[in-house]
């Protein structure tokens, strides 16, 4: 996105506001999103975000919980929410004539929540039944547990939902003081897309966030380093392998983050064609799906490839593919290939910029992250840029397979 196409303004208190003015819709997405999450939890706190999260939507100081929920969805919109490793999102969908209740109902959950103590005990049941339901669901949790292998003794390592005896313990005053703790307004985006001037979202957000105070507190955030491969297998009520493998990556800033990505996604993304979809399903019929994944943190990030299979094909699966990553350093790609990878990246790239909802959190969170906002044009020309030797390097400086740590899930 160019200057022109997406619009930044600062209140006095530090708060950002974006927003992208995009015709033929009467629909506004618009979202707040603060740079904390379960990164900035201390061992005890594993899981507070998350249940901040949730206790959002359970009242603040002029609503009920009832009050909340039925605000938005009364005019037909959605109101939602998330927790990451490094960031809490609010935001919500809905027409664009009742743009006002949406800004006022996102800043009023999120900095006015007051916990009520009742809703704290039946939220916690909801949240210990949530974590029942990923630990049933074996592609879930071992993605989860994966981390925890990835990042041992580790704030990136730690489950985002947090454990059952943490979640049983927090009370009030814990939202409170993590809130206290970890709260920058300079690190704050409310982010908006719509049919509407950014003059329009700027009015109703000083209307609304005027009276927040600057806050300037600076999450004390321990990067990871140290990093040691690991192997684990783990005995589950299931009747698949489950398998997941991968090591330490580049963070959100590395300047080979792009062709990294576009590394990933040649090797198992998300479309049919990928080089490990062809060999494990269409060449061997030995998985459903197969896919390998990058996710960029501050200091570093995350490559992993999951599939699950019969256990008989385990092994087989497993060498296929370590086979395809060394293929991915020996065998340069011709230039057919190569121009066929980049059409199809950036053709998922252009489909995705159609998400309007999905633009309004990208550009929150790109802000946060990079102080900017990538121009798709810019991102495609750095595609474009990228070399058949260039992937080489990445894969052999980036993928040693003797660096790489696995965890299995075996049927008992």
């Amino acid at each position: 996105m160019s200057k022109k196409e997406y619009e930044l303004i600062e209140l006095p208190n530090g708060i950002r506001i974006i927003h992208k003015e995009v015709n033929h819709t009467k629909i506004a997405h618009v979202g707040i999103m603060l740079d904390m999450g379960s990164r900035d939890e201390s061992p005890e706190e594993q899981g507070l975000a998350h249940f901040l999260e949730h206790m959002a939507f359970k009242g603040t100081s002029k609503r009920s919980s009832y009050h909340i929920i039925n605000r938005l969805e009364s005019l037909g919109g959605e109101l939602n929410a998330y927790t990451t490793k490094e960031k809490i999102c609010f935001y919500a969908s809905l027409l664009d004539i009742h743009l006002d209740k949406a800004v006022e109902l996102l800043c009023d959950i999120t900095f006015n929540s007051t916990f009520p103590e009742k809703q704290i005990e039946k939220e916690r049941s909801v949240i210990l039944e949530e974590m029942s339901m990923y630990r049933d669901t074996p592609e879930d949790s071992i993605q989860d547990e994966f981390d925890e292998l990835l990042f041992p003794n580790h704030p990136l390592g730690r489950n985002i939902l947090g454990t059952e005896q943490t979640v049983k313990s927090f009370q009030k005053g814990d939202f409170r003081s993590f809130l206290n703790r970890n709260l920058n307004t300079e690190k704050i985006i409310l982010s908006s897309v719509g049919n509407y001037s950014a003059k329009k979202i700027q009015r109703l957000a000083t209307k609304y966030l005027k009276d927040i105070p600057h806050k300037n507190h600076t999450p004390d955030r321990s990067w990871f380093s140290g990093y040691t491969p690991d192997r684990k297998e783990i005995k589950k009520s299931i009747t698949q392998a489950h398998f997941a493998m991968g090591m330490p990556s580049l963070s959100i800033k590395d300047p080979n983050r792009i062709p990294f990505f576009f590394l990933v996604n040649l090797l198992g993304g998300p479309s049919m064609s990928s080089r490990l979809n062809l060999s494990l399903r269409e060449k061997h019929g030995l998985v459903y799906g197969v896919d390998a994944s990058y996710a960029p943190y501050l200091e570093v990030g995350q490559f992993a490839v999951y599939f699950a299979t019969d256990p008989k094909n385990l092994k087989k699966s497993q060498r296929i593919i370590l086979r395809e990553i060394e293929a991915m350093k020996t065998k340069p790609l011709g230039n057919m290939q190569l121009h066929k990878a980049k059409n199809q990246i950036k053709g998922q790239m252009a489909l995705s910029e159609e998400n309007k909802n999905a633009i309004m959190l990208m550009m929150a969170k790109s802000q946060l992250d990079l102080n900017k906002v990538p121009d798709i044009n810019s991102v495609f020309e750095k595609i474009d840029n990228i070399t058949s030797g260039q992937i080489q390097e990445l894969a052999t400086s980036y993928l040693p397979s003797d660096q790489m740590s696995a965890l299995t899930y075996l049927p008992e």
